[in-house]
């Protein structure tokens, strides 16, 4: 069997385990995606955000 032929069996076959990796698939880009931006943000903001200066002021 090839590779292509074992995940349409595995996954694509029945709609409901195709919805299920719908699923799984979308809430995991959605954290590995919020995660990334984070990251971003946070980098090209370093020692501007409250938690960097809030040191500072207390």
């Amino acid at each position: 069997m090839s590779i292509s032929s074992t995940i349409y069996n595995s996954i694509f076959k029945r709609t409901s385990t195709m919805a299920l990796a719908v699923v799984i698939s979308a809430f995991a880009f959605e954290r590995t995606f919020d995660l990334a931006a984070d990251y971003i943000w946070e980098t090209n903001n370093q020692g501007k955000l409250w938690k960097h200066i809030k040191d500072n002021y207390s």
